[in-house]
């Protein structure tokens, strides 16, 4: 049975982070000095694909910040920062005041960081298997093509970064 209590606690304090983050979104996007900034994803508790892509994040340098939620509080959260359904995977992050959805690589979160595109951010769309995440032993070497997303604010997007 759910604790209806805990439940509205654990919303209050994803909707309190989500506000204090969209909040540092313009500052965030404005800063190139320093470490890399801290990605922070939100995540179902027991997805596979999730963790390999964070431990590719980190391989890669970045300091990653979990928040283990809901599908729906997934949902929410992307619809919150403004993300449309049909960009949606198995998981959302921010860094820098940019949106990430899905199996993103590291290499593009650094160029998107470098070039500050005026962007909601990169979204790979569903989980193409060979994309980091879903590139593991379990898929035998196969890696699919797939395109990485510059998503604009008004729901548009363009191709960032493709694989093939």
């Amino acid at each position: 049975m759910v604790n209806t209590t805990e439940h509205l606690r654990r919303r209050t304090l994803l909707q309190a982070g989500l506000a204090a983050a969209l909040g540092t979104l313009p500052l965030l996007a404005s800063s190139n000095t320093g470490p890399q900034p801290v990605i922070e994803v939100w995540k179902t508790p027991t997805c596979g694909c999730c963790h390999d892509w964070i431990r590719h994040l980190q391989t890669n340098g970045y300091e990653v910040r979990t928040h283990d939620v809901s599908d729906a509080v997934k949902r929410e959260v992307r619809q919150r920062l403004g993300l449309a359904d049909r960009f949606g995977s198995c998981h959302t992050a921010l860094v820098g005041g940019y949106l990430l959805e899905g199996h993103v690589p590291a290499r593009d979160i650094q160029r998107l960081l470098k070039e500050k595109p005026r962007a909601l951010g990169l979204a790979v769309p569903g989980m193409p298997v060979g994309s980091p995440g879903m590139d593991g032993p379990e898929y035998g070497g196969r890696k699919d093509p797939y395109d990485v997303l510059l998503v604009q604010r008004g729901g548009s997007a363009s191709v960032y970064q493709s694989y093939r």
